[in-house]
């Protein structure tokens, strides 16, 4: 079963200090990696890698891509498809225009489903032994890479000085007034753990998820919320411009936002994490370089340039010895590990398009 679920402890242990404060060893760009000995170097290959362009894909672009093509001489050029259906359909065509997918731990276990991904050969990528990743991210048609989560945004000035510590509060519109904003089923999977959670429910005992018991609760709250948001840059927009005082966002992407002045603030009790991760597909070109890559991007210090460039946690917990300035605010960071939960990636590949048509169904009543 492929439940993407950090062990909590092991991490901890792995990361050592970090929490009581990490060494403070600052991360370049082109970092030790340049000066290592490959004898790929300077072969002039070109990978091509699909990632989701934007903010993410220049990170990647700074953080990984250049140090990689520095050290092996290996191109790397970017496609940015965003739909599932058309990559599966190049795939499934014997004509896949990349090489390595970048996509959520999510979608690789569709494509493994769906006999479009090759099995990892882990004797290949060094970088994942004994480095303390999560044995539900070393699967076999898909590496963990980083860590994100979906969490509670406010408006710093909607609540006369209160603030909401919970999703109990998001859905107490007597206590906490004012419009919401949830995530649209084309953004990811519906938010039906923040209901739940709302409603009362365990958090370390979510699934299989109460179907019934989350719609129930969204009944509760559907007057207050008038936009459901279906990208990652509108609920911070939203917020802004005072559409919502509340909504679920995906951490760092209204970062920009707060730091010209918005007033928004994050709450991340009851946030839901889930990682993104790297897939070779069937008919890859340049599977040799891809593995290359895969293993690049899995050192510790360079999982780190990319958290320092991006505000996504890394797998490695090692990376964290890289970070003392940013470790505190990432979804693997210490002090968020017990603050939320793991999205359960086989329920939701196994039930969303039920639970999604359901949610749809809902929304328009």
């Amino acid at each position: 079963m492929m439940d993407v679920r950090i062990d909590r402890r092991v991490f901890l242990r792995a990361i050592g200090g970090v929490a009581a404060g990490a060494a403070a060893t600052s991360f370049t760009a082109c970092g030790d990696g340049a000066d290592r000995k490959t004898k790929g170097a300077g072969s002039g290959k070109t990978l091509v890698v699909r990632d989701i362009g934007g903010a993410y894909g220049e990170a990647n672009r700074k953080a990984v891509y250049e140090p990689f093509s520095k050290e092996t001489g290996i191109q790397v050029s970017v496609v940015n498809i965003p739909l599932y259906a058309q990559m599966l359909a190049q795939i499934r065509e014997g004509r896949p225009q990349f090489d390595v997918i970048d996509i959520d731990m999510s979608a690789l276990a569709r494509f493994e489903r769906d006999e479009a991904t090759q099995e990892l050969d882990y004797d290949r990528l060094k970088s994942t032994r004994n480095a303390g990743i999560a044995e539900s991210l070393l699967t076999s048609h898909g590496v963990g890479k980083n860590y994100w989560a979906s969490v509670m945004a406010f408006r710093t000035d909607a609540f006369g000085g209160k603030t909401p510590q919970s999703w109990a509060d998001f859905w107490d519109t007597g206590a906490f007034p004012g419009r919401r904003a949830l995530q649209s089923p084309d953004a990811g999977p519906p938010e039906l753990e923040f209901a739940l959670l709302a409603d009362g429910a365990d958090r370390d005992r979510l699934y299989p998820l109460d179907v019934d018991r989350a719609f129930r609760a969204l009944d509760e709250i559907k007057s207050a919320v008038r936009e459901f948001w279906a990208d990652g840059a509108t609920p911070g927009l939203l917020l802004q411009r005072g559409h919502a005082v509340a909504s679920s966002v995906w951490h760092g992407r209204p970062n920009q936002l707060i730091k010209r002045g918005a007033p928004i603030a994050y709450q991340w009790n009851g946030a839901r994490r889930q990682s993104s991760g790297f897939g070779i597909p069937i008919g890859a070109r340049n599977v040799d370089a891809a593995y290359r890559f895969i293993d690049f991007a899995l050192r510790p210090e360079v999982q780190a340039g990319f958290a320092e460039a991006y505000p996504m946690g890394p797998v490695v917990p090692a990376a964290y010895k890289h970070l003392p300035r940013a470790a505190a605010d990432l979804a693997s960071s210490p002090e968020h590990l017990y603050t939320g939960f793991d999205l359960d990636v086989d329920w939701w590949v196994e039930n969303k398009d039920a639970v999604t048509k359901r949610w749809q169904e809902w929304a328009r009543s």
